[in-house]
């Protein structure tokens, strides 16, 4: 299921299939069974369609937020991240099977999936509503970086990706509603609340089975947080820091304002 996500190219279609894939799960589980969780492959990149072209990141142009092509803008670079975290969910599912984990696990893995897939199409909506669609400007060539380099290290994903890359969006969302809020953007504004309460729960789930694995391995989380962070992260991480919904998600400061600390001498 996870691989077959991972091959499908076409936005909507993956988020279709991942949605399908994640009710067959959880009907399972509700029925109170668990599905093998098998053993598969995926792809060292997933399938992408055609369009957007992607550029690196200091090729994407940029556009002010407050006209209303920068505002598309916004949303573009939203369902692009999205669509990322779609793949980014299925592959933590079948990249890491040879690590028993507990059932939760994939419970936690396929809802996130599935929720980012409502995300994707909650983003798309609002593109066509305003008269463009996902695909129609470049987008960032680097979004599956931290999945390759965190590729052979189950620890290191759950660190980089829901810990720091999904916690930054908890730090940077409040500001984007404001913005289409100002602009009478409702149907965005009203998208952007629903990403914003939903992903308190995936860095969640990520800090949860990262002190999990270190409690199996009776390492200090906050220490093997840091060297990790620091191996797969390329730069400091930049405040400020949504400190509120961070410890909401199970993410303490003294996790991550040390990682900040030579950004915030610099500036």
């Amino acid at each position: 299921m996870a691989v077959e996500v991972l091959t499908t190219a076409d936005g909507r279609a993956k988020a279709a299939l991942s949605r399908a894939h994640a009710s067959a799960w959880q009907a399972a589980r509700t029925a109170g069974h668990m599905p093998p969780v098998g053993r598969a492959t995926p792809p060292d990149r997933p399938a992408r369609p055609d369009r957007p072209e992607l550029l690196d990141p200091r090729d994407v142009p940029r556009r002010r937020p407050g006209s209303p092509q920068g505002r598309i803008a916004m949303l573009h670079a939203v369902a692009h991240i999205e669509l990322n975290a779609v793949d980014l969910h299925w592959d933590i599912v079948a990249r890491f099977a040879d690590t028993p984990m507990p059932p939760g696990f994939y419970d936690d893995w396929v809802k996130s999936a599935v929720e980012e897939s409502n995300h994707f199409n909650l983003i798309c909506d609002c593109l066509e509503a305003m008269g463009s669609h996902y695909g129609a400007l470049p987008a960032h060539a680097g979004m599956w970086r931290a999945a390759e380099d965190t590729a052979d290290d189950l620890l290191g994903r759950l660190a980089v990706v829901p810990m720091v890359l999904e916690a930054r969006g908890l730090d940077v969302t409040p500001g984007m509603i404001d913005i289409f809020r100002r602009a009478d953007e409702t149907r965005a504004v009203e998208a952007m609340e629903v990403i914003y309460s939903e992903e308190v729960h995936h860095v969640a789930y990520g800090s949860k089975w990262f002190h999990f694995l270190c409690g199996r391995h009776d390492l200090d989380p906050k220490g093997v947080f840091h060297d990790l962070v620091r191996r797969y992260f390329h730069g400091a991480l930049k405040p400020p820091f949504n400190e509120e919904k961070r410890a909401e998600a199970g993410l303490p400061p003294d996790f991550y304002w040390p990682l900040a600390e030579r950004h915030t001498r610099q500036g």
